[in-house]
């Protein structure tokens, strides 16, 4: 199909048959699943806090329920996204596409350099400073529009909760983290017939304070819990939140950035949209807490030039053991 990347032919560029070469381990991607901690936010009283703000501290991750985000939206990105995936793989390269910038469309992992960091996927990274601008693709960019407003509203309120918890001033993200410094990326996984072999997405965890996800039913999200990986049911009324490196550090560890990964399907294709709560890159990032802090202070600008760094010399986020304070 002429909208695929070339996926099969880099990994055999690189890696070789790696189907001949290894025995297959799809076992190591069969684990238990779960269903996460689930909130509902049409009861956002102290219990419904409490909860928020517990499952961000062992968890990492938790479900939101009457979030405020419609089916409708929700449906209608879906199948515009579906859309935007299905044009012809050389068009999807073409910055012209959706009239951003260079870059927003991305598929597998050029700089892996083992089959393991290799990504069975393609998305679409949107920065919302773009987002008003024409295009072909108007409908789309209208929903996202529509999705980006009720997600902000959520991440605000969320980071609020979580700040208040730690008897920190919350105002430090409505004056930080801005819609113009946020982005919203729409991923496709195929089909992969190779997918004891490589990933959908690698592990790892995500460089802002918060991510809001909405995925269909295909399955494939894992996260590490307690040592081990665990899958994420799929719910069909809920939003997934995870909490980013950023929190991690700003609240000095007492909320947990979490590793996660999406497992390839041999036989299914999958979508998913998040909504990445960011600061502007000027933004420092120091603990809130009157303990000793964990990690240095550090500018957003910083830290994701930091990744982009090692992501392209080693194949691997590092992440914010960069920045463990030596003091």
């Amino acid at each position: 199909m002429e909208s695929e990347p070339p996926f099969g032919e880099f990994i055999k560029t690189f890696f070789g048959n790696i189907a001949e070469q290894e025995e297959n381990d799809q076992a190591k991607f069969i684990v238990d699943e779960c269903e996460l901690p689930m909130i509902d936010l049409s009861q956002l009283n102290e219990e419904c806090k409490r909860k928020i703000c517990k499952a961000s501290a062992e968890w990492g991750f938790f479900q939101i329920v009457n979030h405020g985000v419609s089916e409708d939206i929700l449906s209608r990105i879906h199948c515009e996204q579906v859309v935007l995936f299905r044009q012809p793989f050389q068009k999807k390269t073409d910055e012209k596409l959706l009239n951003i910038s260079s870059g927003c469309y991305s598929w597998g992992t050029l700089t892996a350099t083992t089959q393991k960091q290799f990504a069975w996927s393609e998305a679409f990274h949107i920065p919302l400073s773009t987002i008003f601008q024409p295009s072909e693709f108007q409908d789309l960019r209208s929903s996202l529009q529509e999705f980006a407003m009720k997600a902000s509203d959520l991440a605000q309120q969320i980071a609020a909760i979580l700040a208040e918890n730690l008897g920190c001033k919350s105002t430090f993200f409505s004056k930080n983290c801005l819609s113009s410094s946020c982005y919203i990326r729409m991923n496709r996984y195929p089909a992969c017939p190779m997918s004891s072999k490589v990933f959908g997405l690698v592990p790892h965890t995500d460089s802002d304070f918060l991510t809001i996800l909405h995925q269909d039913q295909v399955g494939g999200l894992q996260l590490l819990k307690d040592g081990n990986w665990i899958r994420v049911k799929p719910n069909p009324d809920a939003l997934v939140i995870n909490i980013g490196d950023l929190f991690q550090a700003w609240s000095n560890g007492v909320y947990k950035s979490v590793e996660h990964r999406v497992v390839a399907n041999h036989e299914n294709e999958r979508f998913s949209l998040a909504y990445f709560f960011c600061p502007s890159h000027d933004t420092v990032i120091e603990s809130c807490s009157s303990e000793p802090s964990i990690y240095r202070k550090f500018s957003f600008r910083e830290y994701r030039q930091q990744v982009q760094e090692d992501v392209k010399t080693t194949g691997d986020k590092v992440g914010l053991s960069r920045f463990l304070n030596q003091a």
